[in-house]
């Protein structure tokens, strides 16, 4: 059974809810469409639309995804690589980092 797409409703959800956890309230900018005449931001009900077709377009073919693996490598193998951390440029940095 195929996933059933979210709705315009359910992503306004998601996405409101990442935003607070990065301390970003969407309720400090001008309802409707229209920009603001004085500080030029957007108005939050664009904000939503903006940000509701780049859900739509780009998490997916992002999550889907694989780093390309060497030829004749076995398709399970060759999905376990593709979930390995990214090469950083100060490891030691990033693994403290991640023990905080």
């Amino acid at each position: 059974m195929a996933p059933t797409p979210p709705t315009d409703a359910e992503l306004n959800v998601l996405i409101r809810a990442r935003l607070a956890a990065l301390g970003i309230d969407l309720d400090q900018l001008p309802p409707g469409t229209s920009p603001d005449p004085e500080t030029g931001s957007p108005g939050r009900d664009s904000v939503l639309a903006s940000l509701r077709s780049f859900v739509r377009g780009t998490v997916a073919t992002l999550a889907a995804y694989q780093l390309p693996a060497p030829d004749g490598t076995d398709p399970d193998t060759a999905k376990a690589l593709s979930q390995q951390h990214a090469p950083v440029l100060y490891p030691s940095n990033s693994t403290e980092w991640r023990k905080a």
